[in-house]
């Protein structure tokens, strides 16, 4: 239903994943990729990754593509390899920001698996799919828990480390809302994550985070504790904390993106142009909402 053949045996799928940003996390590391992951607590979005893949007589090699551009996509280049020994095209588009936290490598690479499961009737299952796109972002240093929660949508809180075998996650029953993001720049997670002090820091935040965040789970107690998160790690520059104040003055709520130089947003319906309006004064606004979908298969 979701591939189709053209000439010379050549065969298509195209699907969608969402992005995701994380507010606070914990690392848990194991040597079994299945296992290790992150627990934490984050926002899906409704802007995501969009991806094709090709695969037949007229590929003789493996190539990813994003926005156009030939790129060396070693995560999505992981699930190519762990799923099939034909050679793919990958074409990638994305509606985030990548390298900024919103959970791009993840996308695309839970996009790559449910493609080639299309374009190659492998028959796999969601969960299936789903350890594919965890265990490639987790050997390639890309993420811990963005699959975890892209996989199922809303704020999502990753109770349990790991893929779908061993993971645990719940949600909190949050209203729709717009999400207002401004990216400065970009963080690489995999420097931070081999940084044992930052790891230490991060470890230590995530730990008191979850803890206040059960306590209370709502949408405005997770922002709280995101900003709180984020300036216990040090990961927060001087221009990020001067957005996510005025954010605060404007009547919104404010963090930083894990891991990404990226202030995301949210305030009550009545406040959202003050809030919009202060973070203009810093670049341009990014603006997605808070999003129940996950990823799927898409129709040509």
């Amino acid at each position: 239903m979701y591939t189709y053949e053209s000439e010379g045996a050549d065969f298509f799928a195209k699907a969608y994943a969402p992005g995701h940003i994380t507010g606070f996390f914990q690392i848990h590391e194991h040597d079994d990729p299945h296992r290790k992951g992150s627990t934490g607590c984050g926002i899906v979005l409704n802007g995501g990754v969009t991806t094709e893949v090709k695969v037949g007589k007229s590929v003789e090699k493996t190539e990813i593509f994003l926005n156009g551009k030939k790129v060396e996509g070693k995560t999505t280049r992981t699930v190519v390899e762990m799923m099939t020994d034909e050679p793919v095209i990958v074409k990638s588009w994305a509606e985030i920001p990548a390298g900024c936290g919103f959970g791009a490598s993840g996308a695309g690479a839970l996009g790559t698996a449910y493609a080639l499961n299309g374009a190659l009737s492998l028959n796999n299952t969601v969960k299936s799919l789903t350890e594919y796109a965890h265990v490639a972002e987790v050997v390639n240093h890309s993420g811990l828990g963005d699959i975890a929660a892209q996989s199922n949508g809303g704020v999502v809180i990753r109770r349990q480390p790991g893929g779908p075998e061993f993971g645990n996650i719940d949600r909190i029953p949050a209203p729709e809302a717009r999400v207002f993001c401004i990216v400065l720049g970009e963080i690489s997670t995999g420097s931070v994550l081999a940084d044992e002090a930052a790891a230490g820091r991060i470890n230590a935040a995530g730990k008191a985070a979850m803890s206040e965040l059960l306590k209370k789970p709502t949408l405005d107690n997770f922002m709280s504790q995101a900003k709180d998160f984020a300036s216990k790690t040090g990961l927060m520059s001087s221009t990020a904390q001067d957005v996510i104040e005025a954010a605060c003055a404007s009547g919104g709520l404010a963090s930083q993106a894990m891991l990404g130089d990226t202030i995301f947003a949210i305030a009550p319906h009545s406040q959202e142009f003050m809030l919009y309006e202060a973070l203009q004064e810093f670049g341009q606004v990014l603006e997605y909402g808070i999003s129940t979908c996950v990823p799927r298969l898409l129709y040509d």
